[in-house]
């Protein structure tokens, strides 16, 4: 599974939107939208945050 999708998963588990989720990351819903659907992926910076918001770990990120 790839980032993105994880991304997803994790956020509608929460009952997140994207916008709620770009708001909280302070990026563009666009951003999360693309990140989702695999056509960029988040900064390498963004990662601790979107871990620490759905309480993983980095790597979850990169494993299968």
């Amino acid at each position: 599974m790839k980032i993105g999708e994880k991304i997803r998963r994790l956020r509608q588990s929460k009952g997140i939107t994207q916008k709620e989720l770009a708001g909280m990351l302070y990026v563009s819903t666009q951003a999360v939208s693309k990140w989702e659907t695999g056509k960029s992926t988040p900064n390498i910076q963004i990662l601790p945050l979107i871990a620490e918001l759905f309480g993983v770990s980095v790597s979850y990120f990169f494993t299968d």
